[in-house]
């Protein structure tokens, strides 16, 4: 039923041209994933969900209240009519709540910290596309300073945070939070850039994470002894990570690539190099994420216990969306 709910409210807001209809989705989306955060009944969920449910509450009713202001304004409650600069301001805050990006990111992490690894999937990818709709249907009308500003502070924490973390949902949190900041800085320039580059993250989150979920690891010690248990598994981990990280001939450099250049294109060229700059700093801990899952031995004086080698087969999901996020560059030219 929950799950049924989170696609309904979804295809309500991305279908939606009534801003009242768009916030009914986000409601539903909201409280259908609730359960699902809390399911575990352990009080760390329960908190989770609980800061989860509060940050939400709030972002849906600065939607809200952007859009009766629009409306106040304007008489127009179509969402692709949001002119009034004040409502585009509170809306654009509302969004950067719902999704994470800096500096309204404090809850995300920690939301992400508190539930399952298949939960924290839904919950940086699936759950942030519904305000991405709204971000693009409303993309004209929005401030450009403000969303690279934004942008690129969510880079530079999503790099320096994730840097000290040792929980692999805390890292894949911050990694979020850093791809988030590619996608708004171009949004207002190239809005479909946008989606392609919130497609293809999708993806290479998706194999990350249910690779991690059939490895059970949720912290980097886990990582380290995860290599007896399926080697082949393991070592196609380290190439999808650095995809994640947008190195090249990977899948993750296409939207990079795409979106330096639209920026060069529309003379940004210092918000380009900085951006790329600050990436680095993701790339350092999607390496070591990389480092303790295939390139180390675990050091023998501790006492590590040796996973046992899973015989069944590896999951057809993870193996075609790991496939995609490691050969998909060459469709750039289409």
């Amino acid at each position: 039923i929950f799950t049924i709910s989170l696609i309904l409210g979804t295809t309500i807001t991305i279908s939606s041209n009534h801003w009242i209809m768009a916030w009914a989705g986000l409601e539903i989306n909201t409280l259908a994933i609730l359960p699902l955060i809390s399911k575990s009944h352990h009080p760390r969920a329960i908190e989770a969900a609980t800061k989860y449910f509060l940050t939400q509450a709030a972002a849906s009713t600065l939607v809200l209240f952007s859009s009766m202001n629009n409306a106040w304004y304007t008489g127009q409650w179509d969402i692709t009519q949001l002119t009034h600069p004040t409502s585009c301001l509170v809306l654009t805050t509302a969004i950067s709540m719902k999704l994470g990006l800096v500096p309204f990111h404090f809850w995300f992490p920690e939301v992400m910290q508190g539930t399952s690894l298949i939960v924290g999937l839904l919950l940086s990818t699936a759950m942030k596309f519904p305000p991405i709709t709204l971000l693009y249907m409303t993309s004209p009308s929005l401030n450009p300073t403000l969303l690279t500003t934004l942008a690129i502070l969510s880079v530079a924490v999503g790099g320096w945070m994730g840097l000290n973390q040792t929980q692999i949902r805390k890292i894949m949190a911050f990694s979020s939070i850093s791809h988030l900041g590619w996608m708004a800085i171009v949004i207002s320039y190239n809005p479909k850039l946008t989606l392609l580059n919130f497609y293809l993250y999708t993806m290479m989150t998706a194999a990350v994470f249910l690779t991690l979920n059939s490895i059970k690891a949720l912290k980097l010690p886990t990582l380290l002894t995860s290599w007896t248990k399926s080697p082949a598994l393991n070592t196609v981990l380290l190439l999808t990570l650095l995809s994640l990280a947008g190195l090249p001939p990977l899948t993750g450099f296409l939207p990079k690539w795409f979106i330096i250049q639209e920026l060069t294109k529309q003379d940004m060229a210092p918000a380009a190099t900085v951006i790329s700059l600050l990436s680095l700093l993701s790339l350092f801990f999607y390496l070591r994420l990389a480092y303790c899952a295939t390139i180390t031995l675990p050091p023998h004086a501790t006492n590590h216990v040796k996973q046992w080698r899973i015989n069944k087969p590896v999951n057809l999901s993870i193996a075609i969306l790991t496939t995609l996020s490691l050969t998909l560059l060459p469709m750039s030219p289409m």
